[in-house]
This record gives structure tokens, sequence and C-alpha cells, in this order.
């Protein structure tokens, strides 16, 4: 399919294509040339510093970082539209590299919104500097992850991880899992309860920890399935403390976190697109070279139905994420709602894309050699990133119809 123009502005259309261009002359041919690296045990390993280095030079790394400390500019009243275009289009050459600077990008939102200037100051200029610098959000822990986003207000549904205030630190202990980039991050932003017996909306704080600070540990990066150049991580807090200047927003910091989980989704959404494209791209490529039967695979109309039912699936969930990225944007009222339904929405989608891609491949859609399955894989870890899809569901739910919608988890009140 041809990329689509509609309802772009000039900016993020040189924007798109400036970053297309890097995708398909380094990123797309790296990883196609070197599809074992994916699976080294090494994770430091896997991908080569030059990519992220390149990345930095076109502007990429630091969208969502004021301009005033060296930042990517970006118009605010797009910003993001924007970051779901250019995440779209990273991922379509890996959706791992897509993840590690989308946590960048978010990450600094909450940052230039609730940290003080000094800080500000000291951290946009370490991730401006240092190419290879990475942010992370510590909130999922070993104990009952999906109750955090759902969220609901039971006590028992509160962070394992504590914060204690002791002179002029936040002395924090707990375990963080599953956390993106949480492997090699130089920064990580950390949910810890603050105020037990509350509930987890009126007693979460939310903590800046830098990488080396005494007390916290990197205990191991997780190997998932897909997704596997972007190093998720667990995290283990011991008598770690930290400034008290360090605290970003205190008992309330669940709830106000939207200020950048709204754009995660949106973000989510458009990375998963990203592979549903490179997904449709190739497999369009391949039914119109390879011939079987005495003809071409387009020329046999289940391989014809087949290619464009994907290409309906991605046009609709198009639609759906720019409608999403603007209401978010305009601080819409719908703007929770439509978030979550495009993070729903995409990644069932985009799913049933790459397995009719592995299956119009035919035996090569197996082989790790040719990237077919590896975007299956990709594409399968979306329906856990940010959330589950059923709990995404009841969130959506809980927007629509708030003073109805059941409690889902703990006691009805």
């Amino acid at each position: 399919m041809d990329m689509v123009d509609r309802g772009l502005s000039q900016e993020q259309k040189m924007m798109r294509d400036t970053c297309r261009t890097f995708i398909d002359s380094c990123v797309t041919p790296f990883i196609r040339a070197n599809w074992q690296r994916e699976w080294l045990m090494t994770p430091e390993d896997r991908l080569p510093a030059y990519i992220l280095e390149e990345m930095d030079k076109i502007g990429l790394r630091t969208l969502g970082i004021p301009a005033e400390f060296g930042g990517t500019p970006i118009d605010p009243g797009e910003e993001v539209q924007t970051f779901a275009v250019i995440a779209e289009e990273i991922a379509r050459g890996d959706s791992g590299l897509a993840d590690k600077l989308a946590q960048i990008w978010k990450v600094s939102v909450l940052l230039r919104h609730r940290a003080p200037p000094h800080l500000q100051e000291r951290w946009f200029a370490r991730v401006v500097a240092d190419p290879s610098f990475l942010l992370a959000h510590c909130l999922t822990e070993p104990r009952g992850a999906s109750d955090r986003w759902l969220p609901y207000n039971a006590p028992d549904a509160a962070m394992d991880t504590k914060a204690v205030r002791r002179g002029d630190n936040w002395v924090i202990n707990g375990r963080k899992q599953f956390i993106s980039n949480g492997y090699d991050a130089g920064l990580y932003v950390v949910y810890a309860t603050t105020k037990p017996g509350v509930g987890m909306m009126q007693g979460t704080s939310s903590f800046l920890v830098p990488r080396d600070t005494p007390g916290l540990s990197v205990e191991r990066c997780n190997e998932t399935m897909g997704g596997r150049f972007m190093n998720n991580g667990e995290i283990v807090f011991e008598n770690c403390a930290v400034p008290s200047d360090h605290l970003l927003v205190e008992n309330v910091a669940i709830g106000d976190a939207a200020i950048y989980f709204r754009p995660g989704k949106i973000i989510q959404a458009a990375k998963n697109l990203g592979v549903g494209m490179a997904a449709f791209e190739r497999t369009a490529a391949y039914v119109q070279s390879y011939v079987q039967g005495g003809r071409l695979l387009i020329k046999h109309q289940a391989v014809a139905l087949r290619l464009a039912d994907m290409a309906t699936r991605l046009c609709a969930c198009r639609g759906l994420l720019r409608e999403a990225s603007r209401s978010v944007d305009e601080g819409a009222a719908d703007a929770d709602q439509l978030s979550n339904m495009a993070k729903v929405f995409v990644s069932q989608e985009v799913l049933a894309v790459c397995q009719n891609a592995m299956e119009l491949h035919g035996g090569a859609g197996t082989m790790l050699d040719v990237g077919v399955e590896k975007l299956f894989r990709d594409a399968a870890i979306f329906l856990h990133m940010d959330a589950t899809v059923d709990i995404s569901r009841l969130k959506i739910v809980k927007a629509m119809f708030p003073e109805t919608a059941g409690a889902y988890a703990g006691p009805e009140p």
C-alpha cells in the first residue's frame, strides 16, 4: 500500500520520509542480514551502537524533549500524532528498536510536566549527549500487574514496592519486572506505595531513580519471544535512597500518569501497525513474484482474498489510530477510551495480518532467516504490552460508563 498523506502536516510528512529512508537503508538491511543476533544471550551485543547513533543524528531519539534542552522540536498541538507516525515507520524496521525509543519519548513527556527544572536540565542533557542513554518506567511487579492497569482502588492492589521518607531521602524497597528498557536504561521512573492502606489511587507515588543509585540492581534481562532488540529487564530496590526532590508525584501518581500513559497507548498501537505494514509489504512483494501452480500467487483467488483482507485490516487500524491520537493531542473527553481502543484493536488485527503473511509465504514463512515469522512473534508481544487486551477492554467500558460499570476486581462498592 502506498503511504497515506491524508491529514499529515508538512512537518510530519518530512519527518516520516526521513525516517522511512533511514529504516529502509540502514535498519531493515541490518535486521535481515543479522537475524541470528536477535538470539544472542548477551543482550548488550544484539543491537550495534551505530544504529542509535545514526538515529540520533536525524533527531529521532529526542522527540518529546524540549527544544531548549536540545530535543527535536515538534508542533505541540500534533505531538502524539507525530509520535504515532514516527513509531510506525521505525517499527517497520524493527519493533524492539521502536520500543527503545518510545520509552524515551513518553518518559520525556512525564519529566517535562512533573520534574523540577534542575532535574530536567540534568537528565535531558544526558539523553541528548549520549545516544546510548535510555529511559524506562517501572510500574509492573511480579504480583498483580493487571490490578495496577485497571486500576481498582482496593488496598490489596497497592504496589508491593514501597518508599518511606527518611530525612532528606526517600528509601525504596521492592521489585519490578517486565520493564521495557529495564536491562540497560540509565534513568528510571519508579512507582511505589507511600501511603499504605488507603488504596492505590491515593497512596502511590512516582520517583526519578538514576541507574547508579546504591541499592538499585538489574537482576536479569527477560528473554521474550518477540521485540528482542529491546532489552526487557527485572529491577530490584534494596534500601535504595533518592533525594527528596526526586519525588515526581506524591500519592496520586497513578491517576496523574495519564499524562504519558495516553501517548504510550498510541505509540504501542503505532508500533504494532508498523509491524503489520512490514508484513503486508513483504507479502505483497512475495505473492507478485513467486509462481505456484503455473501462475503468480496473486492470481490465485484464495491468495488475492487474503491480501485484500490484510490491507483492509491495516487501513481500519490506521483510521482508528489517527482518530485516537488526535483525541489525545486535543485533550478530548474520549481520549482514554479511544487510546485503549486503538491499543486493543490494532494488536489483534495486526496479529491476524502477520498470521496471513506467514501462511502466504508457505514453508518459507516459518524459517528464521526469511524473517516473516519474526514479525508474527513481534506482533504477538503487543497483546501483553501496556496492559493485556482484556484489561484494556475493561478500561474502555469504565471510560464509557463510569457510573454503572463494575469494579471488576475487589469487593463491589
